[in-house]
């Protein structure tokens, strides 16, 4: 397989540690690309068949692991691209996991219920033979969400004739899944803004927050952030965005567009605009505003070259992955604007996915505060050593929490015995 080339961030923190040679090569190299098509039969007799993806990109500590995005945006870059970052975000929080990721190419707004849960199923018919527990393991991403991996991981548990609990998490409860994982991505983004409040003595009340992007993340940080005492400001989604400069609750927001979904349907039609008695605003408008606090949970590049300009947030707190490109993040540092970045600020859900992967393995139900205590334990950990190696080498914390990971991954492989070690 040929060489592919890294990220700028991780092209950096390759450059700036003094590693083995082997660590450079594997760390810029994908392990597996799988390319699949994948048929559904539709409602109306037709067949359909969607491109799609798994890329495992490295499995020096473990099996890889990453979601499953059903897209009509996702191509095979994208999912290497994806597949490199959750390799880092592991390493970062010290899980016993490399780096994956999935994806089908489709618009899953125009499925039915039946077509959604046959292309659930197919997906893993495809991949089966080349994941598991011990080898790749999916989890929820970006329009895929616990009922959709409850039909992976039925339809695994149904090819290999036993129960695998371990094989795929994100699930519903009462299949396995952990507790905590639904809110787990929102509640990890509060625990690194409250390490960044605490760091810069800023009391919650006197810092406003924007949310571009209210799904399932978005949302979830939006509430629990609100009853940690920050003032969200301004939400945003798809169909548009509303602003209320003296906070409002995101709670009640965010259970209309629940109900939005209604008995026949998967995604809800409803936006945050269809709550009352706030300013309506354009989404792209929200990006704009003199907040402190921005944070982005939509999708990739929502902050580039060509907008970072607008930008007037003294913080950005990257919830999706890959919100600001590399050139708006250079842009960003150079201005001052303090990035609390996606390896890090997200890492909740594969954190509380791992736990889930723990308690099918062994058998064993952990309670939401077991959950939490363990989640906020590791955050406590690895957050404040993200500030402080930042601090150390005059860098960004996207550079230090790189640099975290990647250090960790080659201490890995030159535990195994490098070129250096192997020249003697």
């Amino acid at each position: 397989m040929t060489q592919d080339s890294t990220t700028p961030v991780l092209d950096r923190a390759l450059d700036r540690l003094d590693l083995a040679d082997d660590a450079r090569k594997m760390l810029r190299t994908p392990h597996k690309r799988i390319e699949m098509s994948v048929p559904i039969r539709r409602d109306d007799g037709t067949l359909a068949v969607f491109p799609a993806w798994r890329v495992q990109y490295n499995n020096v500590l473990g099996p890889t692991k990453g979601g499953v995005r059903f897209h009509p945006g996702v191509n095979l870059g994208e999912t290497t691209e994806l597949a490199r970052w959750m390799t880092i975000k592991c390493a970062l929080m010290d899980l016993p996991f490399g780096g994956g990721k999935g994806g089908v190419q489709v618009e899953p707004k125009e499925l039915s219920r039946q077509e959604l849960e046959r292309l659930a199923r197919s997906y893993i018919r495809e991949l089966h033979d080349l994941m598991g527990p011990d080898t790749d393991i999916p989890a929820p991403d970006v329009n895929t969400n616990p009922r959709v991996m409850g039909w992976m991981a039925d339809e695994y548990d149904q090819i290999a004739r036993a129960k695998a609990p371990a094989a795929i998490t994100g699930k519903p409860l009462p299949l396995g899944g952990s507790e905590g994982r639904v809110e787990a991505t929102g509640q990890a983004a509060l625990y690194v803004l409250e390490e960044w409040a605490k760091r810069q003595e800023r009391d919650p009340q006197d810092v406003t927050v924007a949310v571009q992007g209210f799904g399932n993340a978005g949302a979830h940080f939006a509430m629990l952030a609100h009853e940690a005492g920050f003032r969200i400001v301004a939400v945003s989604d798809s169909r548009g965005a509303i602003h209320a400069e003296e906070g409002l609750d995101p709670a009640p927001i965010h259970q209309e567009k629940e109900k939005g979904k209604g008995l026949d349907k998967v995604y809800s039609d409803t936006s945050v605009v269809d709550a009352d008695g706030h300013e309506e605003l354009d989404p792209d408008a929200l990006l704009a505003l003199e907040v402190d606090v921005l944070a982005l949970a939509a999708l990739q590049d929502a902050v580039t070259e060509e907008n970072v300009g607008d930008v007037k947030a003294k913080v950005i707190l990257e919830i999706a992955n890959g919100p600001v490109s590399p050139d708006a993040d250079d842009t960003l540092f150079d201005k001052g604007v303090t990035v609390l970045p996606d390896v890090l600020v997200n890492a909740g859900g594969v954190t509380v996915s791992y736990f889930e992967w723990v308690q099918g393995r062994t058998g064993d139900r952990w309670t939401e505060e077991q959950v939490s205590t363990r989640l906020k334990s590791r955050f406590d950990r690895v957050a404040p050593a993200c500030f402080e190696r930042a601090e150390k080498d005059g860098t960004s914390i996207r550079q230090a929490a790189y640099a975290l990971a990647v250090e960790r991954i080659s201490e890995a492989i030159e535990s195994r015995g490098d070129s250096c070690y192997f020249k003697g």
